[in-house]
């Protein structure tokens, strides 16, 4: 039988594959079949578009300057390093829960104008936002040539504290509630690295003054700035301070407002220089069209995929609508790697660096495959974190299995690292892993035209996370409901009921031991 071949040569060919993952479905199709000038235009205005969505959704650091894809890097730095954590969120979250998507909205607003009011004076302050972990915020302030990043940092504390009497009496379906929050202050030098596969990568902040950062935020007071004796010691002629807890100050905020004032530095934007096409032909615009999907690509890589396909195909609403779906959420810590780069040589900071990259890829390989999201590689209080949710956006009916399934493949990468020496000594590398599942709050939380990031939030990633911090070396916790989800197809012992921070009651907690038939291994059903 003969086949008729149509010669068709459309002006994108050359592009093609790379526009697959930054154009919506309907755009990319009507690119294809009718490549006119008005229809590349349109696909140059949605490239330009998303690349402005991007823009806010990287630290500014990677904005300015984004490596080549797949490019490992880092620098040291010397700076304060600001944690913030909001006391109240989830008992709003649950307030508002039941109002379905409608609820929903009216929580978006109430925690974006938090965020965005926060936001405000972080730039105001000289801060750089490094990124969201839930309803908390990491935040920069690099040493210039008077060292006053740490003074900048405990003004910016004070006014965010300042900020929140705006949230004391939120109307919701169950009263009035409110919003509080602690600020943690440490400074020091520390590792700011660019890491993983030009897939996907992450910007990470490495070493003991990132930890000690976020330590001092867990010290701290609601509605006070909390300072490690280190950030405070010499700032006694300008601020006057209280003892916290063994080893922490407590800022003393008796200021005037003039004293405090707006500002620490002039207001400096994020925004993007415009681009303009003048040669509206064919050939102009796919010139134009190839430049954008360079500068596009290397910050869609720092987005996971799921996420980034949310926001191409709502890139000309400039909104995710948010939701109350029901995910399997489960934090992993990664404990030994990030904290060991203090005590590196040069060539041990890269071999670690290098480490961490290998880690983030392989685990992120492994969450993609089994239809999961890793947010991001971020501080704990011990190591560093990541959240990984099964559920949001795609759902599947096993979603519990492909967490548990992915949590074992996880602690096998681990495991099997190879080992790091640094300063003569082996460095003891391994995890903790807890998961859970139910209810969140899945949203785009940040300033709505500026610095944001698609999250989820709420009482369900706090019990992952609360669970990750109880589980031992390279074991994997996890509630009573994923146990139930899961039980007819993996290994799991009852390990009783223990007292969770935040829960009044004890919760019962399983480990997950290995899946069914697979010697402790994942399945591949999931």
């Amino acid at each position: 039988m003969e086949i008729n071949r149509l010669t068709y040569n459309p002006p994108l060919a050359a592009l093609e594959l790379r526009l697959r993952e930054l154009l919506s479905a309907e755009m990319y199709a009507a690119a294809w079949v009718d490549p006119s000038p008005a229809r590349l235009a349109g696909v140059f205005d949605r490239l330009r578009a998303l690349r402005y969505i991007l823009h806010d959704y990287v630290p500014r650091s990677v904005a300015d300057s984004p490596p080549n894809l797949g490019e490992v890097r880092y620098q040291w730095q010397q700076g304060t390093l600001l944690f913030t954590d909001l006391a109240g969120f989830t008992t709003l979250l649950e307030a508002n829960a039941a109002e379905g998507r409608k609820g929903a909205e009216t929580l978006l607003t109430v925690i974006n104008k938090y965020f965005a009011s926060m936001i405000e004076i972080v730039s105001k302050s000289g801060g750089d936002l490094l990124e969201f972990t839930g309803d908390a915020l990491l935040v920069q302030f690099l040493a210039g040539k008077h060292e006053a990043d740490t003074a900048r940092a405990v003004r910016a504390g004070l006014r965010m504290q300042r900020a929140m009497a705006q949230f004391e009496n939120i109307l919701t379906p169950r009263g009035l509630l409110s919003l509080k929050m602690r600020v943690g202050i440490h400074c020091g030098r520390y590792v700011s690295a660019d890491i993983g596969t030009p897939r996907r990568m992450a910007h990470v902040l490495l070493g003991h003054t990132v930890q000690q950062a976020k330590q001092a935020e867990g010290a701290g007071t609601v509605g006070r700035v909390c300072l490690t004796e280190t950030a405070g010691s010499g700032l006694m002629e300008q601020f006057r301070f209280e003892p916290g807890k063994p080893n922490y100050l407590l800022v003393v905020d008796d200021f005037t407002d003039a004293q405090l004032g707006e500002y620490d530095i002039t207001l400096t934007g994020r925004r993007m220089p415009s681009s303009i096409v003048l040669d509206r032909t064919v050939p102009g615009l796919v010139r134009e069209i190839q430049e954008s999907v360079k500068r596009v690509e290397p910050l869609a890589s720092y987005i996971p995929k799921p996420i980034l396909s949310l926001l191409v195909e709502n890139a000309d609403k400039r909104q995710i609508p948010p939701d109350f779906p029901k995910p399997a959420v489960m934090f992993v810590n990664l404990i030994g790697l990030p904290e060991s780069v203090d005590k590196a040589t040069q060539a041990e900071a890269d071999s670690i660096v290098f480490s961490c990259s290998r880690v983030f890829a392989l685990i992120d390989a492994v969450v993609s495959a089994k239809g999961g999201v890793l947010q991001k590689l971020t501080a704990h209080l011990d190591g560093s974190d990541m959240l990984i949710y099964f559920g949001v956006p795609d759902v599947h009916a096993d979603d519990a299995c492909r967490a548990a399934a992915a949590a074992l493949a996880i602690r096998e990468i681990i495991s099997g690292l190879p080992s790091i020496t640094i300063q003569g000594e082996t460095v003891k590398v391994y995890c903790q892993i807890g998961l859970s599942l139910g209810p969140v709050f899945a949203a785009e939380v940040g300033e709505p035209r500026g610095r944001r990031e698609f999250n989820v939030l709420g009482d369900t990633v706090n019990t992952a996370a609360r669970l990750m911090t109880k589980a031992g070396e390279n074991e994997i916790l996890m509630t009573e409901r994923v146990f139930m989800s899961i039980a007819p197809h993996f290994i799991c012992e009852d390990l009783g009921a223990v007292s969770l921070k935040g829960k009044s009651a004890l919760t019962p907690i399983f480990a997950l031991h290995g899946a069914k038939g697979e010697k402790g291994k994942g399945s591949d059903r999931f």
